[in-house]
């Protein structure tokens, strides 16, 4: 074998030896992103259905975070306040319309913004309820800068996605830095002006284990190439 050829099969073997490692840290990582995302799936089916409990305060706003509080199940007490809805861009279900977000000051002072629920295309939606009232739903956290195809348009009052601190501004409020789907509440009657709770969608993209197989498969390949070509050297010997 000439010196020519065995350096260019150390270059072969060094860059096929960096793929197959490359190839294998890659698909041990999705496999750690697919037990991450299972124990996520698993705390959030617990937070959605255990009992509502008090929903974060205004001295632990900082800490609200997505792994940690996204569709938590809690209540507010206090009362919403009148002719301040924001509509927002929706398809549900029940078709596409809107989402009616509405400010919440609870008994402390805070503000939370309530998505009341769904309303049909070109209806107005009812006025909240008056007085003191208690809410409960789902933590969501802010959908900032509008959506992948829109842009929010306060000006217009053209809303895209569910921008909690765009909207608080453009009410002219400070809110917190999460939302509260609402649950549903009997009657649940589409196509009416009173919005529809209980519509939150929880679902989660879980294809880490066909990310991780497609991994160890070219490093597999890479394998059968390096054997290839091993191979093939030796018969030219």
């Amino acid at each position: 074998m000439t010196i020519r050829r065995t350096v260019k099969l150390s270059l072969i073997s060094l860059c096929g030896l960096l793929l197959f490692t490359a190839f294998i840290a890659l698909g041990n990582w999705q496999l750690e992103r697919r037990l991450w995302k299972l124990d996520l799936i698993e705390k959030v089916e617990t937070r959605v259905h255990a009992p509502a409990e008090p929903a974060p305060s205004s001295s632990d706003w900082p800490s609200v975070n997505k792994d940690d509080d996204e569709y938590r199940h809690v209540v507010l007490d206090g009362q919403f306040l009148a002719n301040k809805d924001t509509l927002v861009v929706a398809a549900t279900e029940l078709g596409s319309g809107y989402w009616v977000l509405t400010p919440f000051r609870r008994g402390d002072g805070s503000i939370v913004l309530v998505n009341r629920g769904y309303i049909g295309q070109g209806l107005t939606p009812s006025a909240p309820a008056t007085g003191n009232t208690s809410i409960a739903g789902l933590i969501r956290l802010s959908e900032p800068k509008g959506s992948v195809l829109r842009e929010n348009s306060p000006t217009s009052g053209r809303w895209y996605s569910r921008d909690i601190k765009a909207i608080a501004n453009n009410l002219g409020i400070s809110a917190a830095p999460y939302f509260v789907d609402a649950d549903a509440t009997p009657p649940q009657i589409p196509n009416e002006q009173t919005p529809v709770g209980g519509l939150t969608v929880i679902s989660f993209n879980n294809s880490h284990l066909v990310y991780a197989i497609t991994w160890y498969g070219l490093a597999f390949s890479v394998l059968l190439a390096g054997f290839i070509v091993f191979r093939e050297s030796r018969r030219k010997d």
